[in-house]
């Protein structure tokens, strides 16, 4: 098995990664071994994740989502995935007006 994972870091920002044991990853974050990103930010808190059976599918996932704003991120960690198709319409500004 495989994950797609989604953690929240102290300072209140998101960590998009993927894995293939969810645990160990986890428990790396915690010592502060997990990544350069998040050993500055501990604790970090598991909010989100996605199983997947193989790792490439994951990874392309975690490709997926981490070019997501933090409303679209948001909105999957809140189970509200019918949210996504209007977060992600761009808007556009044209003489300081929004232009959709």
């Amino acid at each position: 098995m495989a994950w797609m994972y989604i953690l929240k870091c102290a300072d209140g920002s998101y960590y998009v990664g993927s894995t293939k044991d969810l645990d160990l990853r986890l428990s790396q974050y915690q010592t502060g071994k997990g990544s350069r990103y998040t050993s500055g930010r501990l604790p970090v808190e598991l909010v989100y994740a996605e199983e997947y059976d193989r790792i490439i599918d994951a990874y392309a996932r975690e490709k997926q989502v981490q070019n997501w704003s933090r409303a679209k991120r948001e909105a999957l960690i809140n189970g509200k995935p019918e949210l996504l198709p209007a977060l992600a319409k761009k808007k556009f500004y044209k003489n300081s007006h929004l232009v959709e």
